[in-house]
């Protein structure tokens, strides 16, 4: 696989310079890089499991290293990914819980803020059923789950945190959201 930490190294450098902002170039560094190397392994339904998750680690890991924003570089890199995917055909439904998990886990190993992580996923999955011409409501409810359960393999706390976060963004379909946080539909 092309390194993902160092396409987005270079890429976040020109960020830091004025030249780009770090939603676009990760998204295009997040889906060059899944698009590449699926293509090169061959097998879409084996090739994507474990690319999706490493994608995700090293992007948040170099947004950290680099000094961009992390919640911001989570939603490109999660737009990025789930658009990679559906490109080469793979599943867009597995691919989002796994960006989701990814990237609250990710977050929390560099310390960053959960519950905007978790927002910064549901944005960048819905970017990316605009783009791919998805379902956002399903991609949307997908997210959430990949969210939550991660965080709350990490502890209630930060579950607590990631649904607080989630019912309170403003720019999320609440719906959704509070269907799958309470079980009820209005």
């Amino acid at each position: 696989m092309t390194s993902v930490a160092d396409d987005l190294k270079g890429a976040l450098t020109s960020v830091i310079s004025g030249v780009g902002d770090v939603v676009s170039v990760s998204r295009n560094v997040a889906k060059n890089t899944i698009v590449e190397t699926i293509q090169a392994g061959g097998d879409v339904a084996t090739g994507s499991v474990g690319v999706v998750g490493e994608v995700i680690s090293e992007g948040v890991t170099t947004a950290s290293e680099t000094g961009v924003s992390v919640t911001e570089a989570v939603s490109g890199l999660v737009s990025g990914t789930v658009e990679g995917i559906s490109e080469v055909g793979g599943d867009v439904g597995g691919a989002v819980v796994e960006a989701a998990q990814g990237s609250i886990k990710g977050v929390q190993a560099v310390g960053g803020d959960l519950g905007e992580a978790a927002v910064s996923v549901v944005e960048g999955v819905i970017q990316a059923a605009r783009e791919i011409g998805g379902d956002s409501g399903e991609l949307a409810k997908d997210a959430v789950i990949g969210t939550l359960k991660a965080a709350d393999e990490i502890g209630s706390e930060a579950g607590g945190l990631v649904r607080k976060a989630l019912l309170s963004a403003v720019a999320l379909p609440h719906d959704i959201i509070d269907a799958l946080l309470t079980g009820k539909t209005e």
